[in-house]
């Protein structure tokens, strides 16, 4: 006798239950997300790009913390700007003089933005060539193994890191404009958040967090001074120029959607490095141009930022032909790597209380040098964009922080409207 319609034979309805417990185990494993579950899954990555989602400069060693944050637990608040389906992290132990020893370390979706409590189901364990604990060199730096996990584009990430020893001086990220977490102890893995009671406003080992999904074709890095870096910015608004252009390259129609890596250190310089120790300086761009620009990953293009400091600090560098010189060095080495630059003219500072007449002459020879094309093959008029218009030698007052050097929030997006997005992909100039 024939089966009636609609309903089907035992050993269909079978197989079709154990298809749904099957899917149903999946989507449990994932968290819903298409993401691993926190333990880990062993499955090899797609092949896809590795592109820089966040980054920040090894800027100096922490004065004050010799013996680095022996049985505590650091949390680093980071914001993402493009999103992926894996992911990886870079700690620096760059100015460390001893091995930075790190017991356990993870990665998570923060609950909510700038909270220390995880997003349920995004804690992810990560390894080091398969192992959970790894000993950082004194001067290197290390990459985790990738984990599976969705991060989302302007997203906050979560990284953990514990060390159980003392370690040695600590590379850090004095000006990070956003709140991180400490815990004593173990609290890697914590979930709740409660735990990290302490506050702080530096980033500490991490340097990078990268992510390979569909949509990861390459990153776009900012190098230069305080204001790249965002000082006087909002904080934990993600207002600095960098992240405004992110979200011109998440949302404008024909703009590539790269990552934007902010390598800004407050106080840089181009050709002059600071002590190690000095919160305000680090290497000079061309120092650290390998190491935090030409060798990130994904990088297709960097915008220039630098010289306002090289006039400011001594030893004073008032030779404009020496400084357009530099930034032509950079501008070879990153041709030799198919790397598009994007230069800058230096902003303006009548009013700040560095102003002197013989250094903004500096300025404006370097800069009419730029604007003439005998620098860099593209540039982004950042002095154009904020001066004032009356005023030309000061910034204009709605994009003044109110000391005449740094801009603020509103002057942060009027130089990230100034880069022309088109330049981005275009061929390196060599």
């Amino acid at each position: 006798m024939p089966t009636p319609v609609g309903r089907p034979l035992p050993l269909l309805a079978g197989l079709a239950a154990l298809l749904a417990l099957a899917i149903a185990a999946v989507l449990l494993s994932s968290g819903g997300d298409g993401t691993q579950d926190p333990a880990g899954d062993d499955r090899p990555p797609s092949a896809e790009r590795w592109t820089g989602t966040w980054s920040a400069a090894a800027a100096a060693a922490e004065p004050g913390k010799s013996d680095g944050y022996a049985d505590t637990s650091l949390r680093n608040v980071v914001h993402t700007s493009i999103g992926g389906t894996s992911a990886r992290i870079q700690l620096s132990n760059l100015y460390g003089t001893r091995p930075l020893p790190v017991g356990h370390a993870t990665l998570a979706r923060a609950f909510a933005p700038g909270s220390p409590a995880v997003m349920p189901g995004t804690l992810r364990r990560l390894t080091f060539a398969g192992r959970p604990a790894v000993t950082v060199p004194a001067g290197g730096s290390v990459t985790s193994d990738p984990v599976r996990l969705t991060v989302p584009a302007a997203a906050d990430l979560l990284v953990s890191t514990y060390s159980p020893a003392p370690s040695g001086p600590v590379t850090y990220h004095p000006h990070a404009r956003q709140t991180s977490y400490l815990a004593r102890g173990d609290r890697a893995a914590d979930t709740a958040g409660g735990a990290y009671t302490r506050k702080v406003t530096a980033w500490r080992y991490l340097t990078g967090v990268d992510v390979r999904g569909p949509r990861t074709d390459g990153a776009v890095v900012a190098v230069g001074d305080s204001i790249t870096d965002g000082n006087t910015s909002t904080p934990d608004a993600n207002h600095r120029w960098p992240d405004f252009l992110a979200a011109r390259l998440r949302t404008e129609p024909g703009a590539p959607r790269y990552g934007v890596l902010n390598q800004g250190i407050s106080g840089n310089r181009l050709l002059t490095d600071s002590n190690r120790w000095s919160v305000s300086g680090g290497p000079s761009v061309l120092s650290r141009l390998e190491r935090d620009v030409l060798s990130r990953a994904g990088v297709r293009a960097v915008v220039v930022e630098i010289g306002l400091n090289d006039l400011f600090k001594s030893p004073r560098r008032l030779d404009a032909e020496k400084l357009a010189d530099g930034m032509r060095e950079i501008v070879r080495r990153a041709a030799a790597r198919d790397i598009q630059v994007i230069g800058s003219t230096l902003t303006p500072f009548g009013g700040h209380r560095g102003y002197r007449p013989e250094l903004d002459a500096v300025r404006q020879d370097l800069n009419a040098k730029i604007r003439a094309g005998a620098v860099y093959g593209q540039y982004a008029d950042f002095d154009e964009a904020l001066r004032d218009p009356h005023r030309p030698l000061r910034l204009r007052p709605a994009y003044d922080s109110g000391d005449h050097l740094h801009p603020s929030d509103a002057g942060y997006r009027a130089m990230a409207g100034a880069v022309d997005l088109r330049q981005l992909k275009g061929a390196p100039v060599r």
